[in-house]
């Protein structure tokens, strides 16, 4: 089979603007001329926003959910007509265990794992643990990911590969007037003290802490604000919350924006007060930019930060050790500049073209950094 035989479908629950399908969309530009036939099929059509973008890149996208029919047995003649698929590669657990019951056999079935195992609920993974042997490769998108798969029953004797994804070549802007930029885009006026946070507004954020680390920081920093950008079901909980904590005045919900590389400038410290995270592509985004992170140690955070030496980690659930560090950042310039450069190099490590190469060598097509070096 040639690399032009082939044809792909990459499996995920939605196309909304997370971590997951940021991944695909980097992916697919970086593999776009590699001959490859890419398809991706997504079940929430009311998560759809990455649509254009894949699209752009030479993709071709299928919402499975249709009206009156289940999004299995669309699946399942997706996946049996016009002679089916080479490849079908599945990024979200249930969507993935139905795949692997429905794909014609000769199917290459390969699954990326994003999220910490314990994170599902325990009818998903018991549905992904009873299929996943199907599967030829299975990877994890970090160490932290890996382990959650390995301990227990349900998994014992599945081979889990840690393969690191990252950012693709084209970076968000830094710098001074990137800065400025980035806060005219917000609304706010220069000078206070800006802690920003990306990420679906879900229980496994907890924003909560967050919410409560500022009111303690604003003790020592007055100025102090946050940035919320993102959207989900915590929204009016969270806008609750802040509202009773007496913070409505120095907290700013953006909602989904789909130009965040352009406000990461404008913040003074990325923080991410995560109860779970797999690998956090909104952490790599804002060290890029030069944003020093503050986060907390769990899943694949300890393998992007240093604890020190490009950022600052702290336990989860913990507003008060949360505030000393954003404070820590807040109260020392020049240690937030060292942080911030420190960070911006150490983003340059986790670049997409290796994940891309490895991918591509799975699906049966070149290594993308063979056409950089002859071009």
């Amino acid at each position: 089979m040639t690399p032009r035989d082939v044809r792909l479908l990459w499996l995920v629950k939605g196309l909304g603007r997370g971590g997951a399908e940021q991944l695909l969309v980097s992916l697919a530009r970086t593999m776009r001329d590699a001959g490859l036939e890419i398809h991706v099929g997504y079940v929430l059509p009311h998560k759809d926003a990455l649509v254009p973008d894949l699209a752009a890149a030479g993709a071709t996208v299928h919402c499975l959910t249709r009206r009156g029919t289940p999004w299995a047995i669309t699946l399942r003649r997706l996946l049996h007509a016009d002679g089916g698929f080479d490849v079908v590669h599945t990024h979200s657990p249930l969507v993935a265990s139905v795949a692997r019951l429905v794909a014609p056999a000769g199917t290459t079935l390969l699954h990326t794992e994003h999220n910490l195992w314990q994170r599902y609920r325990w009818p998903t993974r018991l549905a992904n643990a009873a299929t996943i042997r199907r599967n030829h490769t299975v990877w994890a998108v970090s160490e932290g990911v890996a382990r959650s798969m390995r301990p227990g029953p349900l998994l014992r004797g599945i081979e889990v590969e840690v393969m690191v994804h990252g950012l693709g070549p084209d970076r968000g802007p830094s710098g001074r007037a990137a800065r400025f930029d980035g806060l005219a885009r917000l609304g706010l006026e220069p000078g206070p003290f800006t802690i920003g946070s990306v990420g679906n507004l879900t229980p496994k954020k907890d924003h909560d802490t967050l919410v409560f680390a500022l009111e303690r920081l604003r003790r020592e920093v007055p100025d102090a604000r946050l940035v919320l950008v993102g959207g989900g079901p915590r929204e009016h909980h969270l806008r609750e919350l802040v509202a009773a904590r007496g913070l409505t005045r120095h907290v700013l919900f953006t909602g989904v924006r789909d130009d965040v590389p352009g406000l990461l400038p404008a913040f003074d410290v990325f923080a991410m007060s995560s109860r779970y995270e797999g690998l956090s592509i909104a952490l790599l985004e804002a060290m890029a930019a030069g944003v020093p992170p503050v986060a907390t140690r769990v899943g694949g955070i300890p393998e992007v930060i240093r604890d020190g030496t490009d950022g600052l980690l702290v336990p989860p659930g913990e507003p008060g050790l949360l505030a000393e560090a954003l404070a820590e950042v807040a109260h020392d310039p020049s240690r937030r500049r060292q942080l911030a450069a420190a960070a911006a190099s150490r983003a340059t490590s986790f670049g997409i073209d290796q994940a891309a190469a490895t991918l591509l060598a799975a699906y049966g097509g070149p290594d993308p950094r063979d056409r950089a070096v002859a071009s």
